[in-house]
């Protein structure tokens, strides 16, 4: 009976190949499944990383484009300045109401600028740093220490971290 069964289709080798040949399609599959999670999650992470990428350029455009925007105020602010620092010295007579305005309008546009990021810096009496300052001048001072911030030329907006401009300062020296 044994020769029978194994000459008979459907035989105990044909079973075997049919078996082999499924656990080689079922491999074949498992790899290919392997393949596709494996360039699935590397796509998931490119993504991210773009996606982190993004949003660093945006952050980056956005700080570069209010730079720009408050770098636009600084010539008026100079203006306003030097018109105050005028009308103190008397040069344009009795004009309280003038000078109050100026230095309304004035005040209003340090205030824009602070609310762009850029607050300005109030570095009298301080110690003169030059990643913070520009020093235009030097004087000897008996009262202050040598590298301290005796006078503002022009002030500076911004800090350490986004300095729109640093402040024009005269320091002082060491005096004799």
């Amino acid at each position: 009976m044994a020769e029978r069964e194994e000459g008979r289709p459907g035989g105990h080798d044909e079973n075997r190949n049919e078996v082999a040949e499924n656990e080689v399609a079922e491999n074949e599959v498992d790899e290919r499944v392997a393949e596709l999670e494996g360039r699935w999650l590397r796509a998931v992470a490119e993504l991210d990383t773009v996606r982190r990428r993004m949003a660093g350029d945006v952050e980056r455009q956005r700080m570069e484009e209010r730079t720009r925007v408050a770098a636009e105020w600084l010539p008026v602010l100079d203006n306003l300045e030097l018109a105050l620092r005028h009308a103190g010295d008397g040069a344009l007579g009795p004009a309280d109401a003038v000078i109050e305005g100026v230095r309304a309008v004035r005040d209003q546009a340090v205030a824009v600028l602070s609310r762009l990021g850029f607050p300005r810096q109030d570095v009298a009496g301080q110690k003169f740093d030059p990643a913070l300052h520009e020093a235009v001048g030097a004087v000897p001072d008996r009262d202050a220490a040598p590298g301290t911030i005796v006078e503002v030329v022009r002030p500076g907006y911004g800090d350490a971290e986004h300095l729109l401009r640093p402040a024009s300062v005269v320091v002082s020296t060491k005096a004799d």
